[in-house]
């Protein structure tokens, strides 16, 4: 289809079938590990704890490019992990991007639970709460701040082009994602289905974030009433 500017084709679809599979996936992985961590370094007091969270704020900021060269050299046929044979997949993209978001749900939750976890935790010693009730009403609490962790999570390996060029090689109908697709159409100067890929990244984007704002709001409501 060609809709002016828009061009839909077999091949567009491929591609945003690929984006949306890596990133829903990574996303997963990351936030079922970042909150863990994020919680546990809250939790748990240690020497070294102020270096351990230093690194990992600076890891929230890691380059793209550095999580791919590490996925990389990791999954290279003379890597440790060359055995698994699956560089240039989109598993292997998956690992990237769990390289480069973990730390950032991680920070975030981390934050999130220092703010708030010693007022949800004497508030539960007074109502006599136990360690499980205790952890599910911090969990319940900190729900609108987790959405928006993984929503910023996810936003950030939809759009993220470096390390998955890297490991995934942009491979037609395998690991061709969106990004990596605008990046070689506008060097083959294809502008309309780079438009087309750009305008869905965007709406997608918008969609995340529309979703986001509603749970948050719906939680405040439920808090309200």
């Amino acid at each position: 289809m060609n809709w002016g500017i828009l061009n839909f084709n077999a091949d567009t679809l491929l591609i945003i079938g690929v984006t949306l599979r890596m990133s829903f996936f990574s996303t997963l992985i990351s936030a079922f590990l970042g909150a863990i961590l994020g919680l546990l370094l809250e939790k748990h007091q240690f020497p070294g704890k102020r270096i351990v969270v230093r690194i990992c704020r600076t890891l929230m900021g890691m380059p793209p490019v550095v999580a791919g060269l590490i996925v990389y050299l990791l999954l290279m046929r003379q890597g440790p992990l060359g055995f698994m044979g699956i560089l240039f997949t989109v598993e292997a993209m998956v690992i990237a991007q769990v390289v480069l978001i973990t730390p950032i749900i991680t920070g975030m939750v981390y934050t999130y639970a220092v703010r708030s976890a010693p007022g949800i935790r004497i508030f539960a010693k007074i109502m006599g709460a136990g360690k499980f009730q205790t952890q599910l009403l911090f969990l319940r609490e900190m729900k609108g701040e987790f959405y928006f962790a993984v929503v910023t999570a996810f936003s950030r390996a939809i759009s993220e082009v470096g390390a998955v060029m890297i490991v995934g090689g942009n491979i037609q109908g395998k690991t061709r994602t969106m990004t990596t697709a605008i990046t070689m159409l506008r060097s083959m100067g294809d502008f309309s289905q780079g438009i087309t890929l750009g305008i869905l990244l965007l709406v997608i984007a918008f969609t995340l974030q529309s979703f986001s704002d509603i749970l948050r709001k719906n939680e405040k409501s439920e808090e309200n009433f």
